[in-house]
């Protein structure tokens, strides 16, 4: 819950709309001021107060115990302007601070050092942390050596990392204690496949586990899940030693387990629920190396058997579209991703475009026109070697662009994201005023990967449908004809009179648009950074716009 404390008038407008914008996320404070400053702090994740920095200082310093613990604290002034990170940077303050400047329009003010130069927070990263954080931070920041060493693969964000270094960042799952300057961080890499016999007691299902964590020297810390059979799903001893453990518990029906190939499998658990084996095949169902085979508890008689598996760190593929070239157009999430990504693969003049947006030590491959294949399988191989990889492409990255041959590469080895981004189609729209108000198609008229005859028939389709059409790749210097054959396609089922739009470099500098007609369309006019919309038979133009009605009514035009 964010608690939302203001003293004046204008303070509660402000804080009013933040409350309105957020109702489920929110609780306003009354009262005196100082009393709803301890009680928020005490109730609360996050605080926004509506006053001067140096009054909320003053009011929450006697309140500060561990800024691991300590609720995040913003600050927006009296104006609005502002809304300043102050207390919990990393606790979440610092997005607390952009996202209340979102709603209010206020600008975010953060000061948290790595955020300032554009690195991830090593406490910031979504994993366990233990060491000299501080330390291993501002040797980033001073552009020391820091050594990363990744004893299990895992995707991170970009680190400016070396060979080696004074310091270093050790991603481990390993029982082990942070060295000095040493950041060591936990991925939740372990399964613990568990089973049980009806009322095994929770101590012991939980001994066992510690035990043979222990003994392999394995962190706890690093468990993501246990995992049983589906008839152990509600058995006490089981359910109780996840909770205490702080990790979900995963079930698998017995015929799925039945059949993943195990090292020890048993007639015990085949004739009670089904499966040769719950403990190692429940750990191991997800793939993985098993570190620790199946082992029963020391009771007598032994009534837990489990058994752990290290699964390798998944890679994620974001496929980003980048919108069509003006900066303000492309998305917070695309942004958001090209920060994530420590491997960014994309077309070299694209890379260019938002080169800037990247974290430093983000590994950048980049190639010319023409190699978009080549793109996707180094995107894809890149995430199953266990990265964050950004592949990124113009527009939305579904249309024409980068995410079909990325997807046809990928298997289910890796987790994909799509980040979808404003087409040229759109962009051009917009421009154009609302060519796109009822059914419309985009076709690509460049046969490098579809033959003539497909694309020849798609827009006969379209022109007897009735529906508009936007040409991608109307005219190269090498491919002229095409765009006027399709011109004279529509031609045949359009009156000449038929309002064209024509949009080149849509949203960037050199912006260029105009309204023409089937009949006056000039193809010579035309290259491969236009978008060429052909309206309907409804599509007007109306005060120097193009215009297609929502539906089959249209008033008369007026005279």
């Amino acid at each position: 819950m964010i608690g939302l404390i203001s003293a004046t008038a204008a303070g509660a407008a402000a804080r009013d709309r933040l409350a309105a914008a957020w109702p489920d996320r929110t609780h306003v404070y009354g009262g005196p001021v100082a009393d709803a400053v301890r009680t928020a702090f005490a109730e609360c994740e996050q605080l926004v107060c509506f006053l001067a920095t140096g009054a909320v200082v003053r009011l929450v310093a006697p309140l500060l115990d561990d800024k691991r613990t300590d609720p995040g604290v913003v600050c927006v002034d009296e104006g609005g302007r502002f809304a300043v990170s102050l207390v919990g940077g990393h606790g979440g303050a610092n997005e607390l601070a952009r996202a209340v400047g979102e709603v209010l329009g206020a600008e975010p003010v953060v000061t948290t050092a790595t955020d300032a130069v554009g690195l991830p927070g090593l406490d910031t990263l979504g994993l366990p942390v233990e060491g000299d954080v501080a330390g291993v931070s501002r040797a980033l920041l001073d552009g020391e050596p820091v050594a990363l060493r990744a004893e299990v693969s895992w995707p991170l964000p970009p680190l400016p990392a070396a060979g080696e270094g004074a310091y270093a960042v050790r991603v481990t799952d390993r029982l082990v204690e942070p060295a000095e300057r040493e950041v060591v961080l936990r991925p939740p890499s372990l399964v613990v496949g568990v089973g049980a016999s009806k009322g095994a007691p929770v101590d012991e299902v939980l001994g066992l586990v510690e035990e043979a964590l222990r003994d392999a020297g394995l962190s706890a810390v690093s468990v993501a899940e246990l995992a049983t059979v589906d008839a152990k799903a509600e058995e006490p001893g089981i359910v109780g030693a996840a909770e205490r453990l702080g990790v979900p518990l995963v079930t698998y029906a017995a015929e799925e387990l039945a059949g993943v190939e195990v090292p020890n499998p048993s007639d015990a658990p085949l004739a009670a629920v089904g499966t040769p084996s719950v403990a190692e095949a429940a750990a191991l169902v997800g793939g993985g190396e098993l570190l620790v085979p199946k082992r029963k508890s020391a009771a007598a008689p032994a009534m837990a058997t489990c058994a752990v598996v290290r699964r390798p760190g998944r890679g994620r593929l974001a496929v980003v579209g980048l919108g069509p070239g003006a900066r303000d157009l492309v998305t917070p999430r695309a942004q958001a991703e090209l920060r994530r990504a420590s491997v960014l693969v994309g077309l070299d003049q694209y890379v260019d475009q938002i080169r800037d947006l990247l974290r430093p030590g983000t590994r950048v491959l980049e190639s010319g026109l023409g190699a978009e294949e080549e793109r996707a399988r180094t995107a894809v191989e890149e995430a199953r070697r266990g990265h964050a990889v950004a592949l990124i492409g113009s527009g939305d990255a579904g249309v024409y662009a980068m995410a079909s041959p990325a997807l046809a590469e990928a298997s289910d080895d890796i987790d994909v994201v799509g980040v979808p981004g404003v087409t040229a189609a759109l962009a051009a729209g917009a421009i154009l005023g609302a060519p796109l108000g009822h059914d419309h198609v985009s076709i690509s008229l460049s046969d490098l990967h579809t033959p003539w005859e497909v694309i020849e028939r798609r827009v006969r389709a379209a022109a007897e449908a009735d529906i508009v059409v936007t040409f991608y790749n109307p005219r190269s210097r090498g491919r002229d004809w095409q765009l006027p054959k399709a011109l004279a396609i529509l031609a045949e089922h359009r009156e000449p009179a038929t309002p064209v739009g024509v949009v080149r470099n849509a949203s960037r500098a050199d912006e260029s648009s105009r309204l023409t007609t089937l009949a006056g369309l000039d193809p010579t006019t035309v290259d491969m950074m236009t978008v060429v919309t052909v309206g309907n038979t409804a599509t007007r133009r109306i005060a120097g716009r193009m215009v297609t009605p929502r539906g089959y009514r249209w008033q008369e035009e007026p005279k």
